[in-house]
């Protein structure tokens, strides 16, 4: 018996298959936050350009991730389905049944009710396996050929140094708090520290959507960054968020600031030569804001663009100060 066994694993071929660098060979997760609706995807992984492959999302309707052999008919057609009312497990099966090569994919879906479900091929290479939450809060763990059913998120991984990582994804994303952007990055950064992928890193990618939250309220894709190629994809992924956040997020009420007049006198001056090279500036020459005292209480002036909120503790003669911070968002 020993000697059968031996003899079938040195038949076993020790080249990698045609297709391996193809294989978009990636750790990730999908997830749904009940309290705002938002549906994500967070990935990393060692191949260019990850986020150009693996994350598919629409508000109200789901979120995809589909690696390894990565079949973009889970996305698209998965999405399609889920907006018909099929929940994530049925989106998946259905897809499945005209994949002709399911056994090297491995797929995480969530819908826009928080059902999840991921699927690991019988193909894909070591360590490879997925991880989601049961009714009770429990996590419910799975490895090749099995397809795992569950709740609020799922996450998945082939060519893994070992399961940690997908045990850590899962473990900080149950913890994790803040938005869903947070909790997602959160469990990347958990997932890297189990190991992550075998061969290293090389792009990420993050995207969450919400219904009308992207640029100018004409998408849903509320965060959309990409990590092409880096020697750290997740710290790069890190700084392109708290960049995008600065520019298109309302600023937190902690990091208001009163106009005073030391800060005018400080801001004027930018003010009134930014932004070089263009013959309107910020702030006109014919039009500087002088600030007055005013009885009412400060008020915050929302700026989803180039400069921060402040809170008004002065009132202006002009319009120019609320036009300043009250930017049009233009890219």
């Amino acid at each position: 018996m020993l000697i059968a066994a031996l003899a079938t694993l040195l038949q076993q071929p020790t080249t990698a298959p045609a297709d391996f660098s193809k294989r978009a060979h990636t750790y990730s997760i999908v997830a749904y936050d009940s309290v705002t609706g938002d549906l994500g995807v967070a990935v990393q992984s060692k191949f260019p350009n990850v986020g150009g492959i693996v994350p598919w999302a629409k508000a109200g309707v789901g979120a995809v991730a589909t690696q390894s052999l990565g079949n973009t008919d889970y996305g698209e057609k998965g999405l399609q389905l889920m907006a018909l009312g099929a929940g994530a497990s049925n989106a998946m099966q259905i897809v499945m049944r005209t994949d002709p090569r399911p056994a090297q994919r491995q797929v995480g879906m969530v819908d826009a009710h928080g059902r999840a479900a991921s699927w690991t091929g019988d193909s894909c290479f070591d360590w490879a396996g997925g991880r989601t939450e049961g009714p009770s809060g429990e996590i419910i763990a799975a490895g090749k050929g099995q397809m795992i059913v569950g709740r609020t998120f799922a996450a998945q991984a082939n060519i893994m140094v070992s399961d940690q990582t997908v045990k850590n994804m899962a473990d900080a994303f149950t913890r994790a708090t803040g938005s869903l952007a947070d909790r997602l990055l959160a469990a990347l950064v958990a997932g890297q520290a189990g190991g992550g992928d075998r061969r290293g890193m090389e792009s990420a990618a993050l995207l969450v959507v919400r219904a009308n939250a992207g640029y100018l309220g004409n998408n849903d894709r509320y965060i959309d960054i990409r990590v092409y190629d880096d020697t750290n994809p997740i710290r790069e992924l890190q700084r392109l968020y708290r960049l995008h956040q600065l520019y298109f997020f309302q600023s937190r009420p902690e990091d208001l600031l009163p106009i005073t007049p030391d800060l005018v006198k400080l801001l004027e001056p930018i003010l009134l030569a930014e932004p070089k090279g263009q013959p309107e500036k910020w702030l006109s020459t014919t039009r500087k804001a002088r600030p007055t005292r005013s009885s009412s209480t400060p008020s915050p002036i929302s700026c989803t663009g180039r400069i921060t909120t402040c809170a008004c503790a002065w009132t202006v003669r002009s319009t120019g100060w609320c036009w300043t911070t009250s930017c049009n968002g233009a890219a």
